[in-house]
């Protein structure tokens, strides 16, 4: 099978029939072999009848995932994922924003140019400035902090893939704004961007509020450290608990000294209470303490996942 969509959605009733019509009718015109796979989010709306309704229609195109309630986006394409069976996959949202005028060029430039995943990028936005400017410090921050710095939109609904890369990722939480980092971190490199078509909502109303921009930079910190330091925690906590010994250390040589000086003179009296020294030092080598046992916690942890030793190997012979 040439190509699997694959589209999220939440209470999107409205476009799905026109948004299968097009699809199909792009898959037809370039003679492509395909799968449209629905991830139903726990909608409450008639999201489920329709899409029932359309998979009736056209059995051998149309397949759907339906989840009991709501659990996001990440979880849908993950399951989405999972089932898809084309050679490349596309992922897109139900609402219309995303062109699948896109897919033919998406699927030359996996299958021709060799990349592993291709990222939209909405240069021209129909979104409010209460979004767009959000978005740009967003996407600033993220390319800064993962690495690749060729894209413009992390948060692109609108990304295609080739088969192994979906297959060899973990999307889960709210990482799917990070797809692309987590295929650079499973190994996967050739990440390419292609401007696309962004189209003004047609139907109903956005699903995403404000909160998703702070929960966004979390999730980023969170992946950041997991790419860092997820098999190897005692290289950050025990670095640390270290400096905090050593600060805690220095800290009680001056209390120390302080007192010895005011042993020896008639002159200059010291109390170790009353010193900010004493209690600097006792805080410094607490923490230091539990950096440190933060750290082996997390070491045993980390040496008895299951996953420890799952190495992503390119080739063998």
């Amino acid at each position: 099978m040439d190509i699997s969509v694959i589209i999220p959605l939440y209470n999107e009733e409205e476009s799905l029939p026109e948004l299968t019509d097009w699809i199909s009718r792009v898959m037809k015109q370039n003679d492509f072999s395909y799968e449209i796979i629905f991830v139903n989010d726990g909608s409450t709306d008639g999201s489920l009848r329709v899409i029932k309704e359309l998979a009736a229609a056209d059995p051998e195109h149309i397949h759907a995932i339906s989840f009991s309630r709501n659990y996001g986006k990440s979880p849908a394409l993950n399951c989405g994922f999972r089932r898809a069976e084309g050679d490349v996959v596309i992922t897109m949202d139900a609402d219309l924003q995303d062109s699948p005028d896109e897919i033919p060029e998406l699927y030359r430039m996996i299958t021709a140019d060799g990349y592993d995943l291709v990222s939209g990028w909405k240069k021209k936005r129909y979104d409010p400035l209460s979004k767009t400017i959000p978005t740009k410090l967003f996407n600033a921050t993220a390319r800064r902090v993962s690495g690749i710095h060729n894209l413009h939109d992390f948060n692109c609904g609108l990304k295609a893939y080739r088969r192994d890369v979906v297959k060899h990722i973990e999307v889960y939480g709210d990482m799917h704004r990070y797809i692309p980092y987590l295929a650079k971190n499973a190994g996967y490199k050739k990440i390419g961007e292609k401007v696309v078509q962004h189209r003004a909502r047609k139907y109903g109303q956005t699903k995403f509020g404000l909160d998703r921009f702070v929960n966004g930079y979390l999730d980023l910190g969170t992946l950041w450290f997991q790419s860092k330091f997820g098999i190897k925690p005692m290289h950050i906590f025990g670095l640390f608990g270290s400096l905090m010994f050593l600060l805690g250390f220095v800290a009680i040589c001056v209390v120390l000294t302080l007192k010895i000086i005011s042993i020896c003179s008639d002159s200059y009296h010291f109390y170790v209470t009353n010193s900010v020294y004493f209690y600097l030092s006792l805080a410094a080598m607490v923490m230091g303490l539990q950096f440190f046992l933060t750290g082996f916690i997390g070491e045993l942890i980390a040496r008895n996942a299951p996953e420890r030793n799952n190495y992503l190997i390119s080739e063998q012979w």
